[in-house]
């Protein structure tokens, strides 16, 4: 199996950034889709953004595209997310998580097609 560990969430003034991190064990990271989501309380968890194996594709929800960026570098089995202009409203838990794929270019943005979750990690914006 997958295991997966998120760092790098904290509080924030509105307007400030943040770099999530999520570090992958138990098989090789470049044959895994990876995507990050959150989940605020009472609410459903969302797709933020995903990369494809290899980094070639990106995908990201329209509330985050312009400020989030996802990156990863296979060589240290780690996947980012660099977090700009954050808003009250993208307080939430953030996780990242993992699909296995032979594909190179395919972006997974659905809950139900990712494999393995990390615990989480919080992010608190005030305004």
């Amino acid at each position: 199996q997958v295991q997966l560990v998120e760092s790098g969430g904290g509080l924030v003034q509105a307007g400030g950034s943040l770099r999530l991190s999520c570090a992958t064990s138990g098989r090789t990271s470049s044959t895994l889709s990876m995507g990050w989501f959150r989940q605020a309380p009472g609410k459903e968890r969302e797709f933020v953004a995903a990369i494809s194996r290899s980094g070639v594709s990106t995908d990201y929800a329209d509330s985050v595209r312009g400020r989030f960026t996802i990156s990863r570098d296979d060589a240290k089995n780690t996947m980012y997310l660099q977090m700009n202009s954050l808003k009250p409203e993208d307080t939430a838990a953030y996780y990242c998580a993992t699909k296995p794929t032979p594909g190179f270019y395919y972006v997974p943005i659905q809950k139900s097609e990712y494999a393995y979750w990390g615990q989480g990690t919080q992010v608190t914006v005030s305004s």
